[in-house]
């Protein structure tokens, strides 16, 4: 009897145990691992955006304003994401005054289980629709 409890005991911390190691894989990564992965994307985008050839005279600055993750009903796509940006323009006009214009972008994307990458939603949408 001792040693069927044991036996049974040692069953089903093995099977908590492979549950817990699975979850991830069955329920997709937690919001916090997304929200680092969009934050990296921000970044990236921040870095490339500011890259500007140096002979057009135009320097601008990308401020990152907000990176929010949002759950989704979609067993696929579990996570929405918005990038949003201000973005502010210097160049020298001819007459050498300063010229400075900010605007705000967003950028929308798709965490998807497939790729297991963030996307934007209009690639996302394209690759879904090629996929069926």
């Amino acid at each position: 009897m001792h040693e069927t409890t044991t036996r049974q005991r040692f069953c089903l911390a093995l099977v908590l145990l492979l549950l817990g190691a699975c979850k991830t894989g069955l329920m997709g990564p937690s919001k916090e691992a997304v929200t680092q992965l969009l934050q990296q994307e921000a970044q990236a985008l921040k870095a490339n955006g500011e890259k500007l050839d140096p002979s057009l005279g135009v320097k601008a600055t990308w401020t990152i304003v907000s990176v929010d993750v949002r759950e989704q009903k979609d067993a696929d796509r579990p996570w929405a994401g918005t990038i949003h940006f201000k973005i502010e323009s210097r160049m020298k006009d001819v007459d050498g005054s300063d010229q400075t214009q900010t605007f705000e972008k967003k950028y929308e994307y798709v965490y998807t289980n497939t790729t297991k990458q963030w996307l934007t939603r209009e690639v996302a949408d394209i690759l879904s629709k090629q996929s069926r």
